[in-house]
């Protein structure tokens, strides 16, 4: 059966902020293959019109790096299974995931107050909840 995942794409990695995501990967599979990929830029859609737009174009599963409540609320709505705390490379963590391997964190969680950048975390870099 096919499935189309999406990933929060920049730069051959997972994009660690997913509501401020300019393009995602997204990947046709069936089985454990990958049949294509396609970058696909957002057209400036932002947080809650995300999850509209993955769902416009099929999409059932969302890897990505750090996402908030929002956020998550709003692909459970549309049906997309969710596997956050991603990082690293997007071609490798898709792999991972048909394999039945993808490392990921479900009780990731970010959020950003008036620019400033607070994950609930002691970390510096990323939104991936390590």
């Amino acid at each position: 059966m096919k499935k189309i995942i999406a990933v929060p794409y920049e730069n051959g990695k997972v994009f660690q902020h997913f509501g401020h995501s300019e393009k995602f990967k997204l990947y046709t599979t069936e089985d454990r293959l990958i049949l294509s990929a396609d970058e696909v830029s957002t057209n400036g859609s932002g947080h809650g019109l995300l999850a509209e737009f993955l769902n416009v174009h099929g999409v059932s599963v969302l890897i990505c790096g750090g996402i908030g409540g929002g956020a998550k609320t709003a692909l459970a709505q549309k049906g997309i299974e969710l596997f956050p705390g991603v990082e690293g490379d997007a071609d490798a963590r898709v792999q991972e995931y048909l394999n039945g391997m993808l490392a990921f964190n479900p009780d990731t969680h970010c959020d950003h107050h008036h620019g400033d950048h607070d994950c609930g975390s002691d970390h510096e870099h990323h939104c991936g909840g390590h």
